[in-house]
């Protein structure tokens, strides 16, 4: 007699996705042991300041950086660094299960390189939409411009499925248009900054990178150019 297989309740996680969120949660147990005075002595409580003096995005640093043509290593690596630092406890854990969420329905579609791919391009695309539009001497952290990347890569999906259905393929925007109205919202009731524009890039980033990343989309890609 055949023994049923076991299927597990939950689907695991994407490899990539665990190994990125498992950086951002282990970024904030460190600033979490310097804050309690577990470790580190008194100075430990400025753990999350120093971090984000050294590891945040700043758009001033990468205007200077164009405009005398000198590239230092430590500014370039904030391009990819500035997601895995946050200002809170609070932004930690929300940026970290949205992440898991969108890191998962995306990468179980596309893959663990089109994850890794997704979130480090779109890091670094709302990093450069935020220098050309954001002002003021503000730092960009945290995981949400990649965040906002999985959710271009998403809405790629129920897009493509919408139109191999005859369906309406605006529907597919409902999630980043309800995304954006809520941080509108939040903008008009406490004040808003310039972090949404690297949100938008992140979310443009991911939608487009969709066209190639997913399953056979190099391909189609490769024929629609020969065509042309």
């Amino acid at each position: 007699m055949n023994t049923p297989s076991h299927v597990p309740a939950v689907n695991p996680l994407p490899a990539a996705v665990v190994l990125l969120a498992l950086a951002m949660v282990a970024a904030e147990i460190v600033f979490q042991i310097g804050m309690l005075g577990i470790a580190g002595g008194p100075a430990a409580v400025g753990w999350r300041v120093e971090a984000i003096e050294r590891f945040a995005f700043s758009g001033e640093i990468m205007r200077w950086m164009w405009e005398t043509g000198r590239w230092p290593p430590e500014h370039l690596m904030r391009l990819v660094t500035y997601p895995f630092v946050h200002g809170s406890f609070t932004q930690t854990a929300i940026g970290t299960v949205m992440f898991l969420a969108m890191g998962k329905m995306v990468g179980d579609v596309f893959g663990n390189l089109a994850v890794v791919v997704v979130f480090f391009v779109s890091s670094i695309a709302g990093a450069f939409v935020f220098t050309l539009l954001a002002t003021g001497p503000i730092y960009l952290i945290g995981a949400f411009p990649p965040i906002y990347g999985l959710i271009g890569a998403f809405t790629w999906i129920l897009w493509r499925n919408l139109s191999m259905v005859g369906a309406n393929q605006a529907r597919a925007f409902t999630l980043i248009g309800f995304l954006m109205g809520i941080q509108l919202l939040f903008g008009l009731l406490f004040g808003s900054n310039s972090d949404w524009l690297a949100d938008l890039g992140g979310f443009a980033a991911g939608f487009l990178l969709s066209f190639v990343l997913a399953p056979g989309g190099w391909d189609r890609l490769l024929r629609r150019l020969r065509q042309q």
